[in-house]
């Protein structure tokens, strides 16, 4: 068994345990060697949760039932992240039929809302685009159910069991959590004060989070299913919340919610195909922005170098522009992908780039915000069915508005609308679905999935990904030092946001074509790969899970 050089505290608890009961087999990643495995892997922003996808593998669940139990822990264990009143995406590969399949589990924009409420001259505004008001529909829950359904082996209460003990027991809690606690817990309503705290200051690392009204809602949910949120008595909580906090979701928006199944967005590149979640996200622009960098010969410019840099840096600045042009609902204004993932279009946009100077971009409206406030896993079994999802609640815990009673905190999706000008594609449209932008990918060679990733981090999402892809395959990386390679990403409307392990030298000739460079940490991806025999069975898989966070990366 191969032991870590280093574990972050909380982990070295979990990996204790672990080591007395997993196979010989058995390997996970540490910061710069990726996890291997013979019979699955499994990559999550947290140990207990990748223990918890692991665990169900091992009781020979699937890739899906893994899936769900994986998504309830990261609600139990990072709740600032996702949870029951989020929502999110997954990009699914069923072995056994060879088809992949995008499931969009974020729902529609609640049927009253007033996009003006986010927009001068409304008093309050601003404040309106963070809280209670910017709550959207959920959708995590229809989303397991939808897949359980379609792909599943266990039942619900086996594949939660985990999330609700851990609710209910409590588990220690590691610098990170800890430090987002502090950050926001001010803006807590007293009974959320009242888990998150001790004698009124907020948990430190090494305390116990104990979430015993959580635990009876995940209870209700292996209970009654998607049912319990979406009708039952857990959503007629929600909407009692929102009446009472001035948000829009109503009862009907609960009742009419559905995960939908769409084709995922393709393209060829070098030899793959690279599959993203298509519309009515908009992971279009991960395949758009790989695209144009294709007009390049990467690996002579090198890896990071400043020339590499800087034209990513530009392209991304594109590629933004033209997803605020052609981004839209797909069944009302679809975007034209048959011409902005063509070779013609990626050709125009790379010639137009400037490739000594930094160009101007300017936004049509107010920047939506960066951050790493969401989160990403991707699961593989030994059958080689592959899961890679995103959750999330928005920023850190959602619009901060908490369910009385339930341990629910609801998202704040809206928030992540572009508001002006009124009208532009990525506005509030009432009943419409909402444009995301996270992006679960896949990668296939020979028709069979290679690579499985993504990444949280808001609207640096669609730049994180392509980076990490272009790792894979321009440079040949593995995936633990693909996720963990020095990244940079461009921030409406004049910064560019580097890692701090980007080399003094690069940040200096970046500055020096123009750019306004500031070192932060960009995303916190997850991703693996597997490798096939002559027969087309998977017989090697390694895992990467990013150092900038606290996750693991595991092999059954």
């Amino acid at each position: 068994m191969n032991r870590p050089r280093r574990i972050a505290f909380p982990t070295f608890v979990f990996l204790n345990l672990l080591a007395a009961t997993a196979p010989a087999a058995e390997s996970r990643n540490t910061a710069d060697r990726p996890a291997f495995g013979t019979a699955g892997m499994i990559s999550t922003a947290h140990p207990l949760a990748t223990q918890a996808g692991w665990e169900i593998l091992r009781a020979g669940g699937n890739a899906f039932d893994a899936t769900v139990a994986v998504a309830a822990v990261l609600g139990v264990v990072e709740p600032m992240m996702s949870g029951i009143g989020g929502y999110g995406a997954l990009l699914v590969h069923d072995a056994r039929t060879r088809e992949t399949k995008f499931l969009d589990c974020s729902g529609r924009i609640p049927a009253a809302v007033d996009a003006d409420v986010f927009r001068p001259p409304t008093p309050g505004y601003l404040e309106n685009r963070r809280g209670a008001k910017s709550v959207s529909t959920p959708g995590n829950i229809n989303g397991w159910t939808a897949m359980l359904q379609r792909h599943g082996t266990m039942e619900l209460p086996r594949l939660l069991a985990a999330a609700i003990r851990l609710a209910e027991e409590g588990f220690v809690i590691g610098a990170v959590s800890a430090g987002h606690i502090a950050k926001e817990f001010e803006k807590f309503p007293p009974h959320a004060r009242a888990i998150y705290g001790v004698g009124g200051r907020p948990l430190r690392a090494g305390e116990r989070l104990v979430q015993k009204d959580l635990g009876r809602s995940l209870r209700a949910v292996a209970k009654d299913g998607a049912r319990a949120l979406h009708g039952g008595e857990l959503g007629e909580a929600v909407v009692r919340t929102m009446r009472d906090t001035g948000g829009f979701v109503s009862l009907e928006d609960l009742r009419t919610n559905r995960a939908e199944w769409w084709d995922p967005v393709r393209i060829d590149y070098r030899g793959c195909q690279v599959l993203a979640a298509g519309s009515p996200t908009n992971g279009w622009n991960v395949l758009l922005r790989i695209g144009i960098m294709t007009r390049w010969d990467l690996p002579a410019l090198g890896h990071n170098s400043v020339d590499y840099v800087h034209r990513f840096a530009e392209v991304t600045k594109r590629a933004y522009a033209t997803r605020l042009v052609h981004a839209g609902d797909p069944d009302v204004s679809p975007p034209p992908l048959g011409r902005l993932l063509s070779a013609a279009f990626w050709a125009a946009e790379a010639a137009a780039v400037d490739l000594q100077r930094a160009v101007p971009f300017v936004p049509p409206g107010p920047s939506a915000g960066t951050g790493t406030h969401t989160t990403h896993f991707v699961v593989a079994d030994a059958a080689g069915n592959v899961v890679s999802a995103t959750q999330t609640l928005g920023d850190l815990f959602g619009s901060k508005v908490m369910v009385e009673g339930t341990g629910v905190w609801l998202n704040n999706s809206l928030s992540y609308s572009t508001f002006e000008p009124k009208g532009n594609p990525m506005d509030v449209f009432p009943g419409r679905r909402k444009l995301a932008g996270y992006c679960p990918v896949m990668i296939f060679r020979d028709g069979r999935p290679w690579a499985a990733l993504g990444t949280p981090g808001g609207h640096t999402i669609v730049q994180t990904t392509p980076q990490i892809v272009m790792n894979l395959i321009e440079f040949g990386f593995d995936m633990q030092r693909a996720v963990a390679a020095p990244r940079l990403s461009f921030i409406e409307p004049a910064l560019l946001v580097v890692d701090e392990a980007m080399p003094a030298a690069v940040r200096a000739g970046l500055t020096k074509r123009g750019h306004h460079v500031e070192v932060r940490k960009v995303g916190n991806a997850h991703g693996l790969t597997i490798e096939y025999d002559a027969a087309g069975r998977p017989v090697r898989f390694t895992g990467g899970a990013d150092p900038r966070g606290e996750g693991l990366a595991l092999g059954y």
